[in-house]
């Protein structure tokens, strides 16, 4: 596997995938969307892998979510594939599990990119947030769902309408992430789950999770996600989408016109 923006590495069982773009906290544009949907699409049709862990490059930063100065440039043709954001939002077929190693910020999409994994482990520095409606934007891409199914509807309505972050011990109490460990163990502690995972029978965890993708299904996400897209389409007409962008790019506070 050799890609741009993410870097890939095996180890057994065990695929690492790491979000290579460092100069940006590994913020997420259009063709890494692509590359990490073709990346989780390997790892699917690989029987040699039963695991992987998914981290982010450098110290600070898990993924800081959607490159919105890549979209204020107009973005990519290519947009999103159809398996959403990171190429795991909206993929309802991968019957292995994923191990998230936050090894520092989360925020929006990359808080989002979380909780499509199956397990998260989070660094004592991790910090989490959907601050989506500070930009204009809203959590599209399985933020309002997922949220609101793990921790609860009124705590997930809580940080979905302030956009506020949460540090990990906050996100542990409220359930979204595993558990926390000291900063300089959060790949040690990931690849350790991995490794337990290993032990057990491959098979059986793929029909796990090919029950829990059916429950997911029969629960409406995948029509609740396409909603989503038409609804953040219909947000991307307004002058507020439009100037929270332009204030983000500019360092400054947006002037909301509620129109």
């Amino acid at each position: 596997m050799a890609y741009e923006f993410i870097k890939t590495e095996k180890k057994g069982h065990i695929l690492v995938v790491t979000m290579n773009r460092p100069e940006v906290y590994n913020a997420v544009h259009s063709e890494m969307h692509h590359e990490m949907s073709d990346c989780w699409d390997e790892f699917a049709a690989d029987e040699d892998l039963w695991v992987a862990v998914l981290t982010g490059a450098g110290d600070k930063a898990f993924t800081a979510g959607n490159d919105l100065k890549a979209t204020n440039e107009g973005g990519s043709k290519k947009g999103l594939p159809d398996s959403g954001f990171a190429g795991l939002s909206s993929r309802f077929d991968l019957e292995k599990p994923l191990v998230a190693a936050v090894n520092g910020f989360a925020m929006g999409g990359g808080f989002e990119t979380a909780l499509s994994c199956d397990i998260i482990v989070a660094s004592e520095n991790a910090k989490f947030a959907l601050p989506e409606v500070k930009v204009g934007f809203f959590a599209s891409a399985s933020g309002v769902q997922r949220l609101s199914r793990y921790i609860g509807r009124l705590a997930a309505q809580e940080m979905m309408f302030t956009g506020r972050t949460i540090d990990a011990q906050e996100a542990l109490k409220l359930g979204c992430c595993n558990e926390v460990v000291a900063h300089e163990r959060v790949m040690e502690r990931a690849m350790e789950v991995a490794e337990q995972l290993c032990t057990v029978s491959p098979s059986s965890i793929k029909a796990t999770k090919r029950i829990l993708n059916s429950m997911a299904v029969a629960d409406g996400l995948p029509e609740s996600l396409q909603y989503s897209r038409e609804v953040q389409a219909d947000l991307a007409k307004t002058e507020d989408f439009k100037e929270g962008v332009q204030a983000f790019v500019e360092k400054r506070k947006p002037e909301w016109k509620n129109r």
